[in-house]
């Protein structure tokens, strides 16, 4: 499979067309989507005519943008004007939006080619895929696990080829999660780096927008774009003597012990680019009761004028506490998330960067809608198993999990990479080298 920055290189040189390089997509999507339900609505002929524009375009000697002629998806959170939004809910079933968000319309500045929107869970609530519009999407490696969520039709759209480069949006993992289950590459950006707009939650710090590929190369290439950069900054660095730790036992956070196995295979790998690796963790105290309530708090403002017969019992769940908060509620949980944020900065004035595996499990039955126990401790609720995403989420700093192995069932696990708040092309850099890096 072609990385998004060859198939540019090819494209530009004119080996192939625009064309060409979308009915190749095309021709996957139509091979491997029945099965796995990644695409939900399909744009082929718009795909043709954008393809075709940026075809004519080459002839006369012009390039449309850092994404000419690449194929891509649009998560079905993002609004995309003329095309079908659904948000994965029966409530938007027809809606039909007649304006861009600003990610899609960078993209679409950029040359990119819409071939259509990739499937969520119902309001992007919870990692695993699967809502009652479009129905449930598969995992790549085994149909009868889940790909994760909730952009996780943009992960297995990634992973099997129908596309060359995605959008995502991340609340408590919903880029790191599927980009996991699924062997490909997500960055939780440092809030702010990437526009939402229009922005219906001014102010929460919990949910971000950003790029999913299939290496790190590819997510610079994308994540400039949705930066609004007219150029990619380098991703080439030397690692030596930077200081990496290496996250031990975190409380009410346990691992899957073959996640464990996987993640600490890959330590060799920082090493081996000289960096200074320590076992040390961070204090997280705080981040879960934090996490919740302003989770909480951002789904009530964006769905509180929902009829709550309609939605599912996770999303009304989650209105009906957001409804109960009140002002202390509301102060207590950012004076917390502050002293977390303080308490971390702390830590990341001696490590650059720490690491841990980013989902607490390997991809688990795509008929169980989510994890209900760890090790035999019981998870309390639809979001506990993701402790090792959110917790970093309330941090406000950028994480990028890239792939690191493989279960022996033959499962992806991911590697998460956290760095500094605004780091985010230093953890592209440290992800690009732990992908090249060679041990032994």
């Amino acid at each position: 499979m072609n990385s998004a920055r060859e198939l540019s290189r090819r494209l530009r040189t004119r080996e192939v067309s625009a064309r060409e390089v979308l009915e190749q997509h095309l021709d996957v999507s139509d091979r491997r989507n029945p099965e796995l339900n990644a695409i939900v609505t399909f744009t082929r002929e718009l795909a043709r005519a954008q393809a075709d524009a940026a075809d004519r375009a080459a002839a006369r000697g012009e390039f449309l943008g850092l994404l000419h002629g690449l194929p891509v998806a649009h998560k079905d959170l993002q609004e995309t004007q003329g095309i079908r939004t659904t948000f994965g809910s029966p409530l938007f079933a027809d809606y039909v939006p007649d304006f861009d968000t600003e990610i899609v319309r960078r993209m679409k500045a950029a040359g990119s080619v819409c071939v259509g929107k990739t499937n969520t869970p119902e309001f992007g609530a919870g990692s695993q895929t699967f809502n009652p519009v479009f129905g449930k999407t598969r995992n790549p490696y085994d149909l009868s696990k889940t790909c994760g969520g909730s952009s996780g039709g943009a992960a297995v759209a990634l992973a099997t080829g129908m596309i060359a480069l995605a959008d995502g949006s991340d609340t408590g993992g919903s880029l790191r999660n599927p980009a996991s289950f699924c062997g490909v590459t997500g960055l939780r950006t440092t809030p702010g780096l990437v526009p939402i707009e229009p922005n219906r939650c001014p102010g929460s710090p919990l949910t971000v927008n950003g790029p999913m590929a299939r290496d790190c190369g590819d997510v610079a290439l994308l994540l400039a774009v949705l930066a609004g950069l007219d150029d990619v900054p380098s991703i080439a660095r030397d690692f030596r003597g930077a200081r990496v730790a290496w996250l031990g036992e975190v409380p009410g956070m346990p691992f899957e012990s073959v996640v464990r196995d996987v993640a600490n295979g890959a330590r060799a790998r920082f090493e081996a680019l000289g960096c200074r690796v320590d076992e040390a963790t961070p204090d997280f105290t705080g981040a879960d009761a934090a996490f919740r309530v302003l989770r909480a708090n951002e789904f009530f403002r964006l769905h509180h004028d929902k009829p709550l017969d309609r939605v599912k019992e996770t999303v009304r769940q989650e209105i009906e506490r957001g409804a109960l908060l009140t002002a202390e509620d509301l102060a207590a949980a950012q004076a917390e998330r502050s002293a977390l944020i303080a308490r971390v900065a702390v830590f990341q004035d001696t490590y650059e960067f720490f690491v841990l595996p980013t989902v607490q499990v390997p991809p688990f039955d795509i008929e169980q809608p989510y994890v209900t126990s760890i090790n035999g401790t019981e998870m309390s609720s639809y979001i506990d198993w993701m402790r090792s995403c959110y917790y970093v989420s309330i941090l406000g700093v950028p994480a990028l999990s890239v792939p690191c192995g493989f279960t022996p069932e033959g499962l992806p696990v991911g590697l998460q990479i956290v760095g500094r708040a605004g780091a985010d092309w230093d953890v592209l850099a440290l992800g690009q080298a732990f992908e090249q890096a060679i041990v032994g």
